[in-house]
């Protein structure tokens, strides 16, 4: 089976992202959260499911979402937003789809 790093960048996003990652723990192999900042409990919260990196925040999005994704180590990369979330039903679509993928395909 294919693996899939996990990619995001967060500041101050202790009220979501725990319901995010939770989301996604099943099947991500590989979680990364850039921090670019936090002064709240986000980078405690990260370091429950994940790797955390720093990166001093140069008001370049995707200058962070490039240094994220090169902190990626799996096979495949899937990008989020803290505030996003994986209904069940999709997490089991992505599971199924993990089964199926060859390497062929980005």
């Amino acid at each position: 089976m294919r693996t899939v790093s996990l990619c995001m960048i967060v500041k101050n996003e202790e009220k979501v992202l725990a319901r995010c990652l939770e989301s996604v723990r099943d099947f991500a192999d590989e979680i990364v959260v850039c921090d670019t900042g936090s002064t709240d409990k986000t980078r405690e919260i990260a370091t429950n499911y994940g790797h955390v990196v720093d990166f001093a925040w140069c008001d370049d999005f995707s200058a962070a979402r490039n240094f994220s994704f090169a902190q990626a180590r799996m096979d495949y990369t899937l990008w989020l937003d803290a505030d996003d979330v994986f209904l069940p039903s999709d997490r089991q679509k992505l599971l199924a789809l993990k089964a199926e993928l060859d390497g062929t395909a980005d």
